[in-house]
């Protein structure tokens, strides 16, 4: 048997390539399962998990005017505020009348705990921002050519 990996270490998903937890018996992204092993199974199934934030938002499109561009980035940040991570995870247009909606969550697995200390888990935070704001929050992305 081999030892348990260490916390943090990571790994490829065979079906998206998603990079993701080596400790994963099923991808978060594709929600594959990664392998079978009985005992995996049943250690990942008594592992808790929680869902400290968990944020979904809509972006509307007003009428007129022309299609806006968009890029999601979601940049992870340590305890003195230093970015370590940064990736675009999406990109896309919305047309007159369109609207997108975008959900965020951070799971974390926590083994041989029944959920963390003083961490519940969190409703979904919504936000909106109205039309009348959408053109001095969200211009058009310049298009480069």
């Amino acid at each position: 048997m081999s030892p348990a990996p260490l916390p943090g270490a990571t790994r490829t998903c065979p079906h998206c390539r998603a990079t993701i937890l080596e400790s994963a018996a099923m991808c978060p992204g594709c929600k594959k399962y990664l392998r079978f092993d009985p005992t995996a199974a049943a250690t990942a199934r008594s592992q808790a998990s929680f869902t400290p934030l968990r944020v979904e938002g809509s972006v509307p499109h007003p009428p007129p005017g022309e299609a806006w561009e968009y890029s999601v980035v979601i940049a992870i940040r340590n305890e003195k505020g230093e970015e370590v991570s940064r990736q675009v995870v999406g990109v896309g247009a919305l047309l007159p009348n369109e609207a997108r909606t975008f959900s965020l969550s951070v799971e974390v697995f926590a083994p041989g705990r029944s959920g963390a200390a003083g961490m519940a888990e969190r409703p979904v935070q919504r936000a909106a921002v109205p039309a009348s704001d959408q053109k001095s929050r969200l211009p058009p992305a310049p298009i480069k050519r």
